[in-house]
């Protein structure tokens, strides 16, 4: 993969902070070599974030953000502020543009807390160092620089010292490859549906393999049709199946158990997120009642497609699995019933009453031919874009809202559980300040394939290769 190819979420973010006119969109030209943002005289001519993917050596692969002046003033001026404020969340470092002739104002000071806050490293740079002339010089630290975005002073200095403070000791994790040794086989099931991109393989399946490839490891793609030939075909047993959540069930009954299986979702939760949590948060599924409010969030923006996971399958998954949850427990309820009539008196050669079949193994165990999570029949009416009812999910008023991109909700106190993509489009920050985020706020936070996977009733099969998930699952009782 060539520097142009390299994924966003995949670069060092580094941000330029300040205040209007300290010159940060001059620097960031002068740091990038081009004119990547607006230059004028006026105040708060940067309006929005402007961001410029380039290579910064000896640093490699980044994105450079360019961000409004953080003391804008009036109603548009504070949403320009918060915009910037916004930008931290995804920073990997920061660079704080100040004017050299009037030095560090309050909200300079602001901006370096926040920086010491969140832990993002920083680098000050004085600019405008060309109308200081023979002023002093007091800026001796060793996070800070004068420079000048006119003559072009100390930028080669400023890109060493971005460099210095961003560059962080190789990321020691992995996607799969420290689930597996050299010399083994991991197979990997994409499925190739309406909603598949034409050509290519999509983010999080083209990661896993270079993770896989670099380590050593064999990569066997395959639809989940062909699966069952594909394993059959293999002379080694594979060390891990790793599947697309949204065809979890039918790979789940053609991998036989002996294998590891797991998903792509759930490796990116435990790569960029915080697995535990996760699988914390997928018990909420079992608490779900009418009223309450689900975020599914998603960290891109791309088109919608008919069926789509996140807007249509997703909802409809959930509210089939709460219908299906709460007939087990009427039907268990029932049967209790039926077993205290005989224990009374009833005739008792029967051996008594069962409650619910435990043959279809609970809730998620009832026939998944249909499509649907836990097996209620799919209406064959679905059209593009919609929610239709199926027989399975009337009477269940779960509400869905839905947020995409870097528009995550501030204030996340009205919802009852959070389920998020797998973040492959996000950096690590913005991932974990999600989650942060709401486990601050005390709201259950999960993501696709760990819910997918426990409403299938296999979330436990799924964490297999993750012993301290797994120890976490026993202790809460969930699938």
């Amino acid at each position: 993969m060539s520097l142009n190819d390299t994924a966003s979420a995949q670069r060092v973010h580094i941000g330029f902070f300040g205040v209007r006119n300290a010159g940060k969109s001059s620097l960031v030209n002068a740091v990038t070599g081009q004119e990547t943002a607006l230059v004028s005289e006026v105040k708060g001519t940067t309006t929005d974030p402007v961001k410029k993917a380039m290579e910064l050596l000896p640093l490699g692969p980044v994105v450079v953000i360019d961000t409004p002046g953080i003391d804008d003033e009036g109603e548009l001026g504070e949403l320009r502020a918060k915009r910037a404020r916004r930008v931290l969340n995804y920073t990997d470092a920061a660079v704080l543009v100040l004017d050299a002739q009037k030095g560090m104002c309050r909200a300079d000071r602001e901006l370096t807390a926040l920086f010491e806050e969140k832990h993002i490293p920083y680098a000050l740079a004085y600019n405008k160092a060309d109308l200081l002339r023979e002023q002093k010089r007091d800026a001796d630290g060793g996070n800070a620089l004068y420079v000048s975005a006119k003559t072009g002073e100390n930028i080669r200095e400023l890109k060493e010292l971005i460099a210095r403070i961003a560059k962080q000791e190789e990321n020691p994790k992995h996607i799969a490859a420290d689930l597996l040794a050299p010399g083994d086989v991991a197979v990997l099931v994409v499925p190739i549906d309406s909603a598949a991109p034409k050509g290519r393989l999509i983010l999080p399946q083209q990661q896993t393999i270079r993770d896989l490839l670099d380590a050593g490891v064999s990569a066997l793609v395959t639809r989940e049709s062909e699966l069952k030939e594909t394993l059959a075909f293999l002379k080694k047993k594979p060390g891990l199946v790793i599947t697309d959540s949204q065809v979890f069930g039918p790979v789940s009954k053609m991998t036989p158990p002996d294998i590891p299986l797991t998903s792509f979702s759930i490796l990116f939760v435990r790569y960029r997120g915080d697995l535990n949590e996760a699988v914390r948060g997928a018990a909420m599924l079992d608490r779900l009642k009418d009223g309450d409010t689900v975020l599914i969030a998603e960290g891109c923006t791309h088109h919608r497609q008919c069926d789509d996971i996140g807007t249509v399958k997703l909802p409809r998954w959930i509210r089939e699995y709460v219908s299906a949850r709460r007939r087990t427990e009427s039907a268990g309820a029932h049967g209790a019933d039926e077993k205290n009539d005989v224990e009374r008196g009833a005739d008792r050669s029967s051996g008594g009453v069962r409650g619910a079949d435990e043959s279809s193994g609970g809730v998620c165990g009832v026939n998944e031919s249909s499509g649907g999570v836990c097996g209620t029949e799919k209406s064959s009416s679905d059209v593009c874009g919609t929610e239709k009812s199926s027989s399975g999910v009337r009477g269940v008023d779960i509400r869905f809202e839905f947020s995409s991109g870097m528009d995550f909700p501030e204030d996340l106190s009205r919802y009852a559980l959070i389920v998020h993509c797998g973040g492959c489009m996000l950096n690590g920050r913005e991932m974990q300040y999600r989650v942060r985020q709401a486990v601050d706020a005390g709201v259950p936070i999960t993501n696709y394939g760990i819910a997918i996977a426990q409403m299938h009733g296999i979330l436990r099969r799924s964490l297999g290769p993750f012993p301290e998930a797994l120890r976490l699952l026993d202790g809460q009782g969930a699938r």
